[in-house]
């Protein structure tokens, strides 16, 4: 790696304890023990999604990937998670390095509990005003994610993110820009604007390592950036945060969804917690029919604006080299 590029990922790298300030986002079924294994093997690193995951099987996801590699690796945890301490324990007990915390604001009392256990705690904040707040609650980074991500998203474009947090904010804790990020042009201007690395998740979903069915890599190959679309939301008392994904059968069924778990709430069948949860459910079946079961019309395609980019299956080592490769060239442009 160049000088140049050495430097400006430098407080990416002495954070994450990796070679390059390269992180794998945490895609659901996408981002399990091979994938991440790969990424972190490779000199990125490397982030189980847990989703919806049980505490125990987590446990187990973050046993198999310690068997892959011996590289550092973070964990994802959904804020709204029923079991989120739970599944911060568990964790704690593998000494997980890294946790990233995703999905809305952290409960009172989850920062200090991964704090205690050792681990760095990395926060998604969608606005600077939330990003402030974390950087005071003790967070030791922020992931910044723009709406061209895959996904769950915000409603900002991550060149608007980035030009309002990087800063104010980049002197105080290392900031990582997501979102649309599919090239190391991208990747070398937002270094120069002060992030300390990238997050990118659509970029290696076609990778040889990924576990993604031969079907849903066939969609992100044929598919480009217009194809991912953000979902609408149909009830503004039920405030689902939109995804962005492939436009497919699938789309229209997460529309139907979304009426359905509004009755309930009409009805009081269900309150507003469980309603999300209720949403959150449906898009890790949907999203395990497409990744896992090769259901490309049904299941969801949850895919980044950057998916125009991803041109070939290739192993995870090859994608890093040419992100880095390419970020190297702008800069000596430059």
């Amino acid at each position: 790696m160049s000088a140049r590029l050495k430097e400006l990922m430098a407080r990416g790298t002495a954070l994450l304890g990796s070679e390059v300030a390269i992180i794998c986002g945490a895609m659901s079924w996408v981002s399990e023990r091979n994938l991440v294994a790969a990424v972190s093997n490779a000199g990125g690193f490397g982030l189980i999604a847990c989703g919806a995951m049980t505490p125990e099987l987590l446990d187990t996801e973050i046993a198999a990937t310690k068997a892959l590699t011996a590289r550092p690796f973070g964990v994802n945890l959904i804020t709204m998670h029923p079991q989120l301490m739970d599944l911060i324990a568990v964790c704690a007990k593998h000494g997980v390095t890294h946790i990233v915390l995703a999905g809305g604001l952290p409960p009172k009392g989850s920062i200090e509990a991964i704090k205690e256990s050792g681990a760095k705690v990395i926060c998604f904040a969608p606005a600077l005003a939330l990003a402030k707040k974390l950087v005071r609650s003790g967070v030791d980074a922020l992931i910044i994610e723009g709406m061209e991500a895959g996904g769950h998203i915000g409603p900002v474009a991550t060149s608007v993110l980035a030009q309002e947090i990087l800063p104010e904010l980049a002197g105080e804790v290392p900031v990582f820009v997501a979102g649309g990020i599919g090239r190391g042009e991208a990747i070398a201007s937002y270094l120069e604007m002060g992030a300390a690395g990238v997050q990118l998740g659509t970029r290696f979903v076609c990778a040889t390592e990924s576990i993604a069915h031969p079907a849903f890599k066939k969609a992100f190959l044929r598919a480009n950036a217009r194809d991912a679309i953000a979902s609408v939301q149909i009830d503004p008392r039920l405030p689902v945060i939109p995804v962005r994904a492939l436009k497919n059968a699938g789309t229209e069924a997460f529309t139907a969804k979304q009426r359905e778990v509004a009755q309930m709430l009409d009805e009081g069948k269900v309150d507003m917690m469980a309603a999300q949860l209720e949403i959150e459910h449906y898009w890790a079946g949907a999203l395990r029919r497409a990744v896992i079961d090769g259901d490309v019309e049904n299941g969801s395609l949850m895919a980044g604006q950057s998916v125009g980019m991803v041109s070939r299956e290739e192993p995870v080592a090859d994608i890093l080299a040419e992100l880095v490769a390419q970020a190297e060239a702008a800069l000596a442009r430059g």
